[in-house]
Parts: structure tokens; sequence; C-alpha cells
């Protein structure tokens, strides 16, 4: 999770997507064309072993975009391993706001 969070911070694209599952992965995450994100922490709220080989991590991200107010995501991931290797499959929203004490 922490892995991913960093790529997202260095719009790291092409590792995002070799760590996201291949039955779930799109075609590009179009990070170039986006407004660049300000990414301003994440905290790791919990992680749950479902079995050998899947698990989810609870998280919490702050960031920004240009000038604007800052945000939070709460998300559910779902991981799954393969090979020895894990992989995002996808995640729940739980919470997405706009916060001004950030």
């Amino acid at each position: 999770m922490r892995s991913r969070y960093t790529a997202y911070t260095l719009s790291r694209e092409e590792y995002l997507l070799a760590t996201w599952h291949r039955s779930t992965r799109p075609d590009s995450l179009g990070l170039g064309s986006a407004p660049r994100s300000r990414w301003l922490g994440l905290e790791v709220r919990r992680h749950e072993q479902r079995g050998a080989d899947h698990a989810a991590v609870e998280f919490v991200a702050r960031y920004k975009v240009g000038g604007g107010r800052a945000h939070r995501l709460h998300e559910i991931s779902q991981f799954v391993c393969e090979a020895g290797q894990w992989f995002y499959m996808n995640g729940n929203i739980a919470i997405a706001e706009n916060t001004s004490d950030l």
C-alpha cells in the first residue's frame, strides 16, 4: 500500500499499472494529463489477511489538486497474492470529502 501511495506522489503510472492485477487493471491512469495532485499524507488504518493469498487494507490519503482545498480519500483496498507478489484488485471508497483542516 505504501509503495503504491508513493508511486501516486511521484506520478509513477508504470509502477501503479504493474502492481495492479491484470483482471481489473485499466489500460491507462492518465496521470500525465490530469491536474497534478499534491499528496499530503497516508494513514494505514488497518490490514486484514483473508487467507494466504487475499488481504484488505483500509487507508486514508490526503491530497490537494492545484491550489484548491484539501481532500481525503478513505478506501478499503483488496489485494491478491500470485507467485509471491501482491497485486491491487480494487477498492471501495468509504469516504471522499473536502476538508479545510489540512
